[in-house]
């Protein structure tokens, strides 16, 4: 039975969330307490986490970097429970390492349904290609590991779909919307400017380290290549 832990102050959202996640046959577990969360993440080790952004003690907003910075659980999905539906704050939270957002007052079928697009993929059901790779990228796809040249990188989860979508078909341009749907999953009402914020956020982890192989093809999409003799895009020119 997977795990939903979820990170929340407010009892009565707690109590909503525990009855309809149990409901689809999740086993749950409410921290109330910001200060214990991050503990609380590397003990029970949960398959999703559900964060409010707004907690007394420590803001949503830091909890999320503070375990993408821990080696053992900085691959768990994070949805951003939030009552900010400002894009700058949306991008913010994106920005600090969450994989979703839902803005408050939410649809709990909607929610359910990020929830499951989020839920952290057994290998079972993992492609039967073991290993991507392109030029000095390699993707293992069995430990969920990013390597470039000699160095590993950390990507969250929809990091890592992100990349294995491209690597996949280099030189194909996915749009937005392809991206959306393949990566988020169909019917989860997520805008296209969610691709541009993760996108923005892969290229700074694996541009640390090599060139960049990511195009932005403006009006379309993103492709991976080695965009010889191309001009050089950057994110100000993404729509």
């Amino acid at each position: 039975m997977s795990t939903v832990m979820i990170i929340e102050d407010e009892e009565s959202i707690a109590t909503l969330l525990t009855y309809n996640l149990e409901k689809e046959g999740y086993k749950t577990v409410v921290v109330s307490n910001g200060l214990n969360a991050v503990s609380e993440v590397e003990r029970v080790q949960p398959s999703v986490i559900i964060l409010d952004w707004m907690l007394p003690e420590i803001s949503g907003v830091e909890i999320c970097k503070l375990i993408r910075s821990k080696p053992d659980i900085k691959t768990i999905p994070i949805i951003m429970l939030t009552a900010k539906s400002q894009e700058e704050d949306k991008i913010k939270g994106l920005g600090a390492g969450a994989d979703d957002y839902v803005t408050k007052p939410f649809s709990v079928p909607e929610l359910m349904a990020r929830v499951k697009t989020n839920m952290r993929r057994a290998p079972l059901f993992e492609e039967k290609e073991k290993f991507l790779e392109f030029e000095d990228i390699h993707m293992d796809l069995v430990e969920r590991k990013v390597r470039r040249g000699d160095v590993y990188i950390h990507l969250s989860p929809t990091e890592f779909r992100l990349l294995k979508m491209l690597v996949k078909e280099p030189g194909k341009v996915f749009s937005r919307e392809v991206l959306l749907k393949s990566v988020w999953g169909e019917n989860i009402f997520v805008e296209s400017r969610t691709v541009d914020v993760h996108i923005r956020r892969l290229r700074s982890s694996l541009n640390k380290h090599g060139p960049d192989y990511i195009r932005t093809v403006r009006a379309n999409g993103y492709a991976i290549d080695k965009k010889i003799d191309l001009p050089s895009d950057d994110d100000t020119n993404e729509d």
